[in-house]
């Protein structure tokens, strides 16, 4: 009777967007057929901003626009305004402020920046964000976080200082400590990850089963133990679920915008303390004598060429170019190819670049980033060492 009087007096309304947007928002969350499209999201998300942004935006922007035309020009200016040689290296030498922290942060991060925020904002304005979080709920409480975190871990694909920022999308502390954590154990930014992957494809798919194997293997177990070591709130994962509908382009321009306003002032200095930090090391000679102090470790331990130091110093200065050095030993036939795995899922695995750290400073405070950094940096040596080992015990060969 209830039911018939119901039917008689409340009205349907036809969901927003027509059938097709139903019936994606009714699957969106489906425990089957939820999962492939969650996966095609993603790896859409990675398309646009892992190939599209990191890829084709930061080529145009670092060898074209910088690399051709303001690079040179600020060359130029800087020789004829500061003849002085100190001066000149300072801003425009191989660790200048102009050539080096400009061209990281505008021409590389901000095009992998901007590609990420559009696409955020899309997943936010169609509604589909939180079904993210949702589906992948389950997999991110084994490591003590929810599903929010997952949006943060796809940002580090392109870049881990933004998605240090990110993490303010958790709500308490103790979820921002160990994303903070994985995100600069074992999340490879897209520069990087493009350099490793290029590397492994000269090798065999066994080669890249292994690395990756390796790396999801040691992000789920760090972050089970990060969960059960460290103390704190643990909060309940209630989300609102909105209906899927198309995306609002003003609405998409004006987030974005805003978001990328807040990247230039709040990053944008970060890289420029970083390259400066870097140039005084290098009028110091200090880069020498860590690679000196690092030495016995990477011979001793991974098993690796004296000469693979360097690469891992340039890594936590700028991780694509630890990879890039790498890269280049191998094709010049200085590292075998289990060396190369090892090697790879070494530096994978080490420090955040010097950028990432002190985004990690800023949010997280100095005594946690150094925390975090005397935990991460053993550990990579301790899991290279230990497949180094595997490797040969066994002798696999690739």
């Amino acid at each position: 009777m209830a039911e018939e009087i119901a039917d008689k007096v409340l009205k349907k309304i036809p969901a927003e967007g027509g059938k097709l947007l139903s019936f994606i928002g009714r699957i969106s969350m489906h425990p089957l057929w939820g999962i492939p499209l969650l996966l095609i999201v993603l790896y859409g998300l990675y398309q646009f901003v892992g190939v599209l942004g990191a890829g084709t935006f930061v080529d145009f922007f670092e060898h074209t626009i910088f690399g051709k035309y303001l690079n040179p020009m600020a060359t130029k200016v800087v020789q004829t305004i500061a003849p002085s040689g100190f001066i000149q290296e300072l801003l425009v030498g191989e660790y200048g402020l102009i050539t080096v922290a400009l061209t990281y942060a505008i021409a590389i991060i901000l095009p992998i920046t901007a590609t990420f925020f559009i696409a955020f904002a899309i997943l936010e304005d169609s509604g589909y964000l939180p079904r993210i979080a949702v589906m992948s709920n389950r997999i991110f409480n084994l490591m003590g976080l929810n599903g929010k975190a997952v949006l943060p871990m796809v940002l580090g694909l392109g870049c881990g200082t933004m998605a240090v920022m990110t993490s303010r999308i958790l709500e308490t502390k103790r979820e921002r400590l160990i994303l903070t954590f994985l995100l600069a154990l074992a999340v490879p930014c897209s520069a990087q990850l493009g350099v490793i992957l290029g590397m492994l494809g000269a090798l065999s798919f066994k080669a890249t089963l292994v690395w990756a194997g390796t790396i999801l293997l040691t992000l789920l177990f760090s972050g089970y133990l990060a969960s059960k070591v460290i103390k704190g709130e643990k909060t309940e994962f209630f989300l609102e679920i909105p209906p899927i509908r198309r995306p609002n382009v003003t609405n998409i321009l004006v987030k974005t915008a805003g978001r990328i306003e807040w990247y230039l002032k709040e990053a944008v200095p970060l890289f420029i303390l970083g390259t400066l930090i870097l140039f005084v090391l290098h009028k110091l000679n200090l880069l020498r004598v860590l690679e000196t102090i690092a030495s016995p470790v990477v011979v001793n331990l991974l098993g690796l060429p004296e000469k693979t130091t360097e690469s891992f110093i340039l890594g936590f200065l700028r991780r694509d170019y630890g990879a890039a050095g790498l890269f280049a030993m191998a094709e010049k036939g200085m590292l075998t190819p289990v060396q190369s795995v090892v090697s790879l899922v070494t530096i994978t695995l080490f420090i955040p670049c010097l950028a990432n750290f002190f985004m990690i400073v800023k949010e997280r405070g100095m005594r946690t980033a150094l925390g975090i950094i005397a935990v991460v940096f053993p550990f990579a040596f301790l899991s290279g060492g230990l497949l180094n080992w595997g490797l040969r015990v066994f002798n696999v060969t690739f």
